[in-house]
């Protein structure tokens, strides 16, 4: 490859741009209208725009990106994570318009990717699983008598796509038609695809995976385990290489279950398999990730190798650069820095980053897809930032967190900084006496944080110094006082929210009422859902009474916005 587009955005973006500029090839980011002003646009060495709207008509618009590849003169293409990385059409595509596709076969990625037949995968290598439904259910209505055969509790999963979008655990048998169709919206969303499937939750889970890598001459190397137990609403927010606390025997489990999953598939390129562990030591096999994980990078500070490079190495049609599974080198962990408040159950916080200060330091590295003044949008995923921090032990790597983390400066938005402290002075997760934290740890025993401080989204548009001509973009040498007294957004300053207002608790789209104009409705009854990066937040009644619609569904709100009264 000569010239490689970057199908994707925000901080993976500017990964792979490094990675390619590391490699010796050139790069080609793609932005959309909202990311006019991102690093990943200004990352590669060129830009071309994707027009306005919803990622459906920018991001996902194979038609576009293809476009725009032929244009840029690009021959090769790397989806990233999310987005179109895991549709299968989207590989056959780039192939066939003759250019190298920079990751797994669409074969592999259409067996895999449809997480029904990945079962069947793993069930036929002799890979751990708990029950499942036999194929995806067709309505809400199924996943209740499936529920009903299967006991709860019960985990709902997208069969098209990954990240933890499209998944919900119903606990009791009431929720579980209201968490399908749920489901369905998000997998929809996110993926293009609602088919969902349902399996058998193991309670109080760890959540534990293994890098991959194979190769186009028959290799198939497992770079080592990963623990990704701290998440919320499905969602990773700290991930650890290699996992801790686990026997021996476990660990090898995990890693021949891994290989002969991808070996079987015929897998080609980076991939991640990943299981659940629970309390009581039972493994089953969760899924693949045809694609780059979030998180890899605490697996290259432990094995020295950089994986996005391997990709495009194998990409290339080379061999592995190792051969054998590596002694990790100490401990990594990774931290999510998203534009979410921890305080208010995690909700987005898209607006205008006004400090960004990071850490720095031994064992400290950071990959980011903004800086201060960055705007994040509110059509896109929260993540902004990730910290990874190292050391020879876990507990050398702890201490450097936490130095890292009181370092670290944002401030504009909320973000989960505060989480990330105090998730570090509990012992659950700090191990003094045993790693007790599991997948939804984090809503059933953490403490919390207090809430951040209200910040109103910054008005007025993006000031930028560049310029598009057919689509390229191109930087233009404007004097900065050119833009004196034109950037001081002001704060927005609504009207006084009246009593039994319905108001949006975050920017993002009236996605649907829950309930009908006029109905009567109990005080805390979810009323309505609002969608903002790519998560659904209930709207809840402030008081009891009869609900007056004032907002359509379909429209875009923003933060505090009424949206009805309960009278």
């Amino acid at each position: 490859m000569k010239k490689l587009l970057i199908a994707n955005r925000g901080e993976i973006a500017v990964r792979i741009a490094r990675a390619a500029r590391d490699y010796g090839v050139a790069s080609v980011a793609v932005y959309s209208d909202d990311d006019a002003g991102a690093l990943h646009a200004e990352a590669a060495d060129e830009a071309y725009g994707l027009g306005p709207g919803r990622p459906a008509d920018t991001y996902l618009d194979i038609g576009r990106i293809l476009d725009i590849a032929r244009r840029a003169g690009a021959d090769a293409v790397h989806p990233g994570y999310g987005f179109l990385s895991e549709r299968a059409e989207f590989a056959k595509a780039v192939i066939d318009a003759g250019l190298t596709w920079v990751g797994p076969p669409p074969a592999v990625i259409a067996a895999l990717g449809d997480k029904v037949e990945a079962r069947r995968i793993a069930a036929g290598v002799g890979a751990p699983l708990v029950r499942g439904s036999d194929g995806p259910l067709a309505t809400a209505a199924d996943a209740v008598a499936f529920a009903k055969e299967a006991g709860l509790p019960l985990a709902i999963k997208a069969a098209f796509g990954g990240g933890g979008r499209g998944m919900k655990v119903a606990r009791r048998l009431e929720e579980v038609g209201e968490l399908f169709d749920s489901a369905v919206r998000e997998a929809t969303e996110a993926f293009g695809r609602g088919e969902c499937y349902a399996e058998q939750f193991l309670d109080r889970p760890r959540h534990i995976e293994a890098q991959v890598l194979a190769d186009g001459h028959g290799n198939t190397l497992v770079l080592g385990t990963r623990d990704c137990s701290l998440q919320r609403r499905n969602q990773k927010l700290v991930e650890e290489a290699p996992a801790p606390f686990l026997d021996g025997t476990t660990r090898t489990r995990i890693h021949e279950a891994a290989r002969a999953i991808c070996a079987a598939a015929g897998y080609v390129g980076a991939g991640t398999v990943e299981f659940l562990l629970s309390e009581g030591g039972v493994l089953s096999f969760l899924e693949v990730n045809t694609r780059l994980q979030v998180e890899h990078p605490v697996t290259e500070e432990t094995t020295g190798l950089d994986i996005v490079v391997e990709q495009l190495r194998i990409a290339d049609g080379l061999p592995l650069a190792l051969t054998e599974t590596p002694e990790p080198r100490g401990h990594a962990f990774e931290f999510r820095i998203n534009a979410e408040d921890p305080g208010r159950g995690f909700l987005p916080t898209p607006g205008r980053i006004t400090r960004f200060r990071p850490p720095s330091g031994p064992g400290v590295r950071l990959d980011s897809g903004v800086e201060a003044g960055s705007e994040i949008p509110g059509l896109y995923d929260s993540l902004m930032a990730k910290l990874i921090v190292s050391g020879p032990t876990r507990e050398v790597a702890l201490a450097r967190a936490r130095r890292a983390l009181g370092e670290f400066v944002i401030e504009g938005i909320a973000s989960v900084l505060p989480f990330h402290r105090a998730v570090l002075a509990e012992p659950a997760f700090t191990g003094e006496d045993g790693f007790s934290v599991y997948t939804n740890w984090i809503e059933t025993e953490f403490a919390g944080v207090p809430p951040a401080p209200r910040v109103d989204p910054a008005e007025g548009g993006l000031l930028s110094t560049f310029v598009e001509i057919d689509g390229r973009r191109h930087r233009l040498g404007l004097p900065a006082a050119l833009f004196s007294g034109l950037s001081a957004a002001q704060p927005s300053q609504g009207p006084a929210e009246r009593p039994g207002a319905v108001t949006a608790p975050i920017p993002g789209t009236l996605q649907q009422w829950l309930v009908a104009d006029g109905a009567e409705v109990a005080k805390g009854e979810a009323v309505a859902l609002i969608e903002a990066m790519k998560m659904e937040t209930r709207v809840l009644a402030p008081k009891a009474g009869r609900l007056r619609i004032a907002a359509e569904a379909g429209r875009t709100v923003a933060l505090g916005a009424e949206l009805a009264v309960v009278e």
